[in-house]
């Protein structure tokens, strides 16, 4: 099978863990443009070279398409990016005209504008860090009330509400194509979510009028990549706190339970029993509140045995955001499941918030179990990364940094290899970058 993927950006769980996940099975022709296309942090993506991949690719089976990346440069831009909306519109029937010469499925996704509660405009646009609160307070009291009254100026909230016109309006577009048939599978993903918003007032109405909504966002290009793997397998969902399972993650604004459920759906798999299910998958869910390490936000941590069933299985460590389960990573290393790694493990992943640990590591178990020609050395360097961003990077030395200083992580991350190395049985040469120059992310290239 060839499959042609167009990621959000070039962060490294954006670009280069769909990569290494495609790699597990080598049946799968994988097309990904450069990396230098894509934005960052501070830069757009390269719209036309992208358009020239685009129109040069292969004959491919399966295309997919993070259409925030040609319409707006990328997620992040779709929040600054100041083109109006006849020249977004004119972009992206350009694109469309490429996908109707292309004889492949496409699943694609689009983002409903999020709106953060924070004066953070590291992604947003410099009036943010003035007036990003008040705006999402406007936001909320509109959506609830039906009216809301501000001080923030004129000016700056008639350019916010009207980039956020420009983008609803062409995803009602995307919409359209959808009824057309141009794609096999079309998502609309929202994340940062609150009860209330113009996000969820727009959400509701992009559903509405047919659209297909999912709380998330960078892990859906993963999801659709799961979903291209037409092979439905069974997936038994166990929370290892399984009278908390109806508590809301945060950044999200469903049921611990029902994101499980729908990542579980949008990956093509199927819920179903432990009896039947071809993996069980284990999700570490919290009691009272979901913990988040580098924010300060205590959880009552795993004090559990854990023993796997003798069957396939997946780990989703989602008791924190944005980091590993101590505990849980501690337990697993020791109760001796490293006898069957080989036959039954399937996965870990903590990355980031529910939703982005529940669709990459789906995608990953997903790409294993229905691979034709199985490569164990790509599954090995995916989980080697997972452990050594999301448990020894992110819930243990990230919180030791001070500064981007690579040579102290280092010597922080040090002793967490050597567990690693143990855990699995092999050994590795790791090198770390920051390629979004903060702490937030980290890249790491493995020998």
């Amino acid at each position: 099978m060839k499959i042609a993927f167009l990621p959000i950006d070039n962060r490294p769980v954006c670009y280069t863990l769909p990569k290494i996940i495609s790699q597990i099975d080598e049946s799968v022709e994988f097309f990904i443009p450069p990396r230098v296309y894509l934005g960052d942090l501070e830069k757009s993506a390269d719209v036309d070279e992208l358009f020239n991949w685009l129109e040069n690719l292969p004959k491919c089976d399966r295309i997919i398409l993070t259409l925030d990346t040609v319409a707006y440069g990328g997620l992040i831009p779709s929040r600054r990016c100041e083109s109006d909306f006849e020249r977004i519109k004119n972009r992206i029937f350009k694109l469309k005209n490429i996908l109707m010469q292309k004889n492949a499925k496409i699943y694609a996704f689009s983002s409903i504008m999020r709106i953060s509660n924070n004066n953070i405009n590291q992604e947003e646009k410099e009036y943010w860090n003035l007036w990003g609160k008040k705006i999402f307070k406007y936001s909320y009291e509109l959506d609830k009330n039906g009216f809301a009254q501000t001080d923030v100026p004129n000016e700056i909230l008639k350019d916010y509400l009207s980039t956020r016109k420009r983008n609803f309006e062409i995803n009602k577009i995307y919409l359209e194509w959808q009824k057309e048939g141009l794609f096999d599978t079309l998502v609309f993903s929202k994340d940062d979510c609150a009860q209330y918003g113009l996000n969820v007032k727009e959400a509701k109405e992009l559903e509405n009028l047919g659209g297909f909504v999912k709380t998330g966002a960078d892990e859906i290009p993963l999801s659709l990549l799961s979903r291209a793997i037409n092979k439905e397998i069974k997936i038994c969902p166990i929370f290892l706190e399984p009278d908390f399972r109806n508590l809301i993650s945060n950044y999200e604004d469903i049921s611990i339970e029902k994101s499980v459920i729908s990542q579980i759906e949008l990956a093509g798999c199927k819920v179903c029993d432990e009896t039947e299910a071809d993996i069980l998958l284990y999700v570490n869910n919290f009691k009272n509140n979901q913990g988040e390490i580098v924010m300060g936000v205590e959880t009552e941590e795993f004090n559990k045995k854990f023993n796997p069933a003798d069957k396939p299985y997946m780990i989703a460590d989602v008791r924190f955001a944005n980091g590993a389960d101590n505990s849980l990573v501690e337990e697993f290393f020791r109760c001796g499941c490293r006898k069957d790694l080989d036959k039954n493990f399937y996965g870990y992943s903590a990355w980031n918030t529910s939703a982005n640990t529940l669709g990459s590591l789906i995608c990953g178990a997903k790409f294993k179990f229905c691979a034709e020609k199985y490569n164990s050395g790509a599954f090995l360097k995916l989980q080697i990364t997972r452990f050594l961003d999301d448990w020894a990077y992110q819930a243990n030395v990230r919180q030791k940094l001070t500064n981007l200083d690579i040579q102290a992580l280092k010597n922080y991350i040090s002793p967490y290899e050597k567990k690693i190395e143990k855990f699995l049985n092999s050994k590795f040469s790791a090198k770390y970058y920051f390629p979004w120059n903060r702490l937030f992310e980290v890249d790491i290239e493995l020998d």
